[in-house]
């Protein structure tokens, strides 16, 4: 007895849904949205939330918004600064294109923007130099693919409450972008994040608009 059948089957491994935990030691799928950690004093926190991230001017990796998996790793900043004067946000990371920067003198430490990528990572624990705590660590060059969600660490309840009150207020107003600007894909019927809309592409069978995150689709002329 044979059995035909046309259409597809997908599973999606939950990088394309906003807010994803990974392991420290799990390389960042491409085009994933991730839930990350950036360290930073208490003004420039202010200045963050109000404004948005803004490359910083030179680093290990370049130039670009430093963050990272670790929450520990993101509490050391800014280095050399006094503990009382640090924050640490949760953020919400697009990474679109990931280059694995894992040895001192990578031939694109510095330059893999430049080669297509939109962030570089380091792993933990590989041995670099320029990372003698071993703790993961991530460089974004646009500041548009992070946003603050959220204040993991604050010096004291005060400072941290305040935070959360701007961020809440921040998202509320209108044109800045401060929501998450959730749409769904109308044939997934998934969330989707604005300037990330899911690819749809015919069936080579049937001809019918498919969503790629559609965990299923069967050609009705042959289901």
């Amino acid at each position: 007895m044979s059995v035909q059948f046309s259409g597809w089957e997908v599973v999606n491994d939950g990088a394309s849904f906003p807010g994803v935990e990974l392991g420290v030691s799990q390389k960042p799928q491409n085009q994933g949205v991730y839930n990350m950690y950036h360290g930073t004093s208490v003004a420039s926190a202010r200045l963050i939330i109000a404004n948005g991230f803004k490359q910083s001017s030179s680093g290990m990796l370049g130039k670009g918004v430093y963050v990272s998996r670790d929450k520990k790793k993101a509490a050391n900043y800014p280095l050399k600064s006094n503990p009382s004067d640090r924050v640490v946000f949760e953020v919400r990371v697009r990474v679109g294109r990931v280059k694995r920067i894992d040895k001192d003198n990578h031939p694109m430490q510095y330059t893999w923007h430049a080669n297509g990528y939109n962030t570089a990572w380091v792993p933990p624990n590989c041995g670099m130099k320029a990372v003698p705590s071993g703790l993961e660590e991530d460089c974004v060059f646009d500041p548009k693919r992070v946003k603050v969600v959220g204040i993991a660490k604050a010096p004291n309840a005060t400072i941290q409450t305040e935070l959360q009150q701007l961020i809440a207020k921040r998202s509320k107003t209108p044109g800045t972008g401060g929501g998450d600007a959730v749409d769904v894909c109308s044939l997934c019927k998934r969330k989707t994040q604005q300037g990330s809309a899911h690819v749809q592409q015919q069936c080579w069978s049937c001809g019918q608009n498919i969503c790629i995150f559609m965990s299923k689709h069967v050609c009705p002329a042959r289901s």
